[in-house]
């Protein structure tokens, strides 16, 4: 490896672990110390410890949270989505980690331990470090890592040995992988992989990656069977209404629909509740209970207010939201998904509009990529309806739009490989 190449894990496993490690050791001695390095650490693994630097983690000692308790930890397992997939991840995974002296770790959104399994020495090993039940494996609290990593870029992630950001987790190699919700691309946490780090494989980064999207496929049923039976319940209800009416679960799917048509999914208030709602795509509704999900009758009279003001959050590391107020949208939010994020933020930096070939420039750094654009703003428009315009794609001018930024910019959307929002993350503070 000569000084201008990047670290490349097939190669390093193919090494002596012991050699190896003092490899990577002395790249992470270098960046730390504004040093050339022999070779370059990885990108997602660079780009990481500068968001430690600028978090101010210190690499040189473990400093956590507390433990949560036992009834906290139940609580937060009873609540979580990925109880309902833990049979797929344990069929999947952990008998491979107990034969490859690994252990499978389950983590909520915030990087909490909330499962554990696998090989019983390095579970007990693993107690030494803190990788506990409970434990907090965040990022910003424990420094490059398996789980935290991960949450962050939303992509899967192998950290091995002084890739980790902290000196007292270089004698580990994890591998992690997130999990969203297929049903409104909400992140439910991680599995991951580790153990000591002459255990390192890099094959495990496609069988994590692999499982973690077998589970999400396994939700995906889930929630296929759960709207057949709204459908079921809803269709003989609509069949007598007059004018516009849709089914929806708690998500914004559709089951059923008539007078209109129909659609895949619709936004909804994080609040629903029976009475009457306001929504981009449809205007002023009914909205009514069904068994799984909501009843919403269009009222053709009444003709909402334009919206005045939408509020752009990209400030946090794992999650983002629009929000629309004014008129008669007041505080209405929604969740966006990583690439959604990307692409409202681009927008928001381009008032007089970009072209789908500028955005597919900006996204890709290939601006012929326009259906991609094209279709990832069509489902944009589903939610926020006329405050998106076309030709060229870009937010009304009378309509407000604030951007909440992260405090440094090298924190901006952290999980983007966009090539326009890796440059404004080298933009320097004023």
């Amino acid at each position: 490896m000569n000084a201008t190449s990047t670290i490349n894990l097939a190669r390093i496993s193919a090494m002596d672990c012991t050699q190896a490690a003092r490899l990577l050791a002395g790249v992470r001695h270098a960046a730390l110390s504004g040093e050339q390095p022999r070779v370059l650490p990885r990108p997602v693994i660079e780009e990481s410890w500068g968001r430690m630097l600028l978090d101010g983690v210190d690499p040189d000692h473990d400093f956590r949270s507390r433990l949560l308790g036992i009834e906290e930890l139940e609580e937060r397992r009873r609540a979580s989505p990925l109880t309902e997939i833990m049979p797929v991840l344990r069929d999947a995974l952990v008998s491979v980690a107990d034969a490859a002296h690994h252990i499978m770790v389950v983590c909520d959104p915030e990087g909490r331990v909330l499962w554990r399994e696998g090989n019983s020495a390095v579970l007990r090993k693993a107690d030494s470090l803190g990788f506990e039940l409970g434990a907090d494996w965040a990022e910003n609290t424990v420094g490059t890592n398996g789980i935290g990593t991960p949450l962050v870029v939303r992509r899967a992630v192998q950290v091995f040995s002084a890739e980790h950001f902290v000196e007292t987790h270089h004698a580990w190699t994890c591998t992690g992988a997130p999990i969203t919700d297929p049903r409104d691309g909400r992140l439910l946490g991680v599995v991951d992989i580790s153990g000591p780090l002459n255990t390192m494989h890099p094959a495990t980064l496609a069988l994590v990656d692999s499982v973690a999207k077998l589970a999400e496929a396994r939700l995906r049923e889930t929630h296929v069977t759960a709207l057949d039976r709204l459908r079921s319940v809803a269709a003989p209800v609509l069949a007598r209404l007059a004018g516009r009416a849709v089914a929806v679960d708690a998500h914004g799917w559709t089951a059923a629909v008539t007078g209109m048509p129909p659609t895949d999914r619709l936004s909804l208030p994080k609040s629903l509740s029976a009475g009457h709602a306001w929504l981009p795509s449809l205007g002023t509704c009914a909205v009514e209970q069904l068994p799984g999900g909501w009843l919403l009758r269009v009222e053709e009279d009444p003709q909402p207010l334009a919206a005045t003001r939408v509020i752009l959050d990209v400030s946090g590391p794992r999650r983002w939201s629009v929000t629309v107020e004014g008129g008669g949208a007041g505080g209405w939010t929604h969740e966006l998904s990583p690439r959604h994020a990307e692409l409202l933020y681009l927008l928001s930096t381009h008032p007089k509009g970009r072209t789908a070939s500028g955005l597919a420039d900006d996204m890709f750094g290939d601006p012929a990529r326009t259906v991609t654009v094209r279709a990832e703003l069509s489902r944009v428009r589903r939610y926020l309806g006329g405050l998106l315009a076309h030709r060229p794609y870009r937010f009304p001018e009378d309509v407000d739009v604030e951007v909440i930024l992260p405090e440094h910019p090298a924190n901006l959307l952290p999980h983007s490989t966009a090539p326009a929002v890796r440059e404004a993350r080298r933009v320097p503070e004023p």
